[in-house]
């Protein structure tokens, strides 16, 4: 499969493919590419005539031949894209016996991919899941077509691509400014470049994103986040654990107590592997575990404050409290007490 990079060189080269098929459930590279191809492959005037973009709610796949077939008017080629192409039906439903009939919108598509309108560049925009690749249209698309799937990244991944994005807009960020706003914003690639692009105009090219900058226009507040939590347990700092712990329980909209027992059992766990690491140097327990070389400090610190046999009960703690937090086990304790429980034992 070719990689977004790869894709977006040759469309920058006027180097097309009749067919493009993008999938997948990250939606942020399915936009790239197909709003790279709306927007830069025709010139305007060229558009109005040879562009159609059309919706999979509204078009079926026969309609969507049609459109594909024809010839460009006054012009080298045509664009079709079709976006939410999650919604055509035969995309999702071809085991009938109507879909192997030599006349059908299936077949016929089967037969647009081996021989497609040399004229025409058609896009699907296939978003949040993928296509049966058990199926013929599936396996017609990977032999004929630019196929391309996109998977959500690991959210351990997520500082690293905010780090090469920023990067690659000639602007620069620290990995704990990464770090925050991976936090914060998930792993929604469209919603983390768009908040990027607000901190970009606020910035001149070369600057560096600074915490400063993001607390200031995202609303992650400075010193009471996930980030300073880690770092209060790590520390083993009662008080600066205590007063953030406040924070949380007075704004638990924003700080949920499950998302915050899930990213705390991420962060032991890294923890006790680090424990068993046979190779503590920075550069390898970094890779090990996955992070910036940049933390691995701050969990050989952590390490050398909870034993493995600790960690053992943390886990049981967290567990405990997960289960209370939905009801599981029999709880008729607030969600704040249940938090000022949890904090008490990890750190006693």
């Amino acid at each position: 499969m070719d990689s977004v990079e790869k894709i977006l060189l040759d469309l920058k080269r006027k180097i097309f493919k009749p067919v493009y098929f993008l999938a997948g459930e990250e939606a942020y590279y399915i936009d790239l590419i197909s709003d790279y191809i709306e927007q830069n492959t025709l010139n305007d005037a060229d558009k109005e005539f040879n562009q159609y973009v059309v919706y999979g709610r509204e078009i079926d796949l026969a309609g969507v031949l049609s459109l594909a077939k024809q010839f460009p008017m006054m012009s080298e080629r045509q664009v079709v894209i079709v976006k939410e192409a999650q919604n055509i039906s035969e995309f999702s439903k071809e085991k009938g016996e109507s879909a192997k009939k030599a006349n059908s919108p299936t077949q016929q598509f089967i037969q647009y991919l081996q021989t497609p309108q040399p004229t025409t560049v058609l896009v699907f925009a296939h978003k949040h899941k993928s296509i049966d690749k058990r199926g013929a249209i599936a396996k017609a698309l990977q032999k004929h077509a630019l196929f391309a799937e996109f998977s959500k990244l690991y959210d351990n991944k997520i500082p690293e691509w905010i780090g090469n994005y920023v990067k690659d807009k000639e602007y620069s960020i620290g990995p704990k400014a990464s770090f925050l706003l991976a936090e914060f914003l998930g792993n929604n690639l469209s919603k983390i470049a768009n908040e990027l692009q607000k901190l970009f105009i606020n910035l001149e090219k070369g600057k560096e994103i600074s915490i400063e900058l993001i607390q200031k226009n995202v609303g992650i507040s400075k010193d009471y986040n996930i980030f300073e939590l880690q770092d209060a347990i790590g520390k083993k700092d009662i008080l600066k654990t205590n007063r953030i712990l406040n924070y949380f329980s007075e704004n638990e909209k924003e700080h949920p107590l499950i998302l915050t027992v899930i990213t705390l059992y991420g962060y032991f766990t890294k923890i006790l592997r680090y424990h068993f690491l046979a190779d503590k140097s920075k550069t390898s327990a970094a890779s090990a575990l996955g992070v910036n070389p940049y933390f691995i400090e701050g969990y050989a610190r952590a390490a050398g404050n909870y034993s493995i046999v600790k960690l053992k009960n943390i886990f049981l703690y967290l567990k405990e409290v997960d289960l209370k937090s939905k009801g599981i086990e029999n709880n008729s304790i607030e969600n704040k007490e249940l938090m000022k429980e949890l904090f008490f034992k990890i750190l006693h």
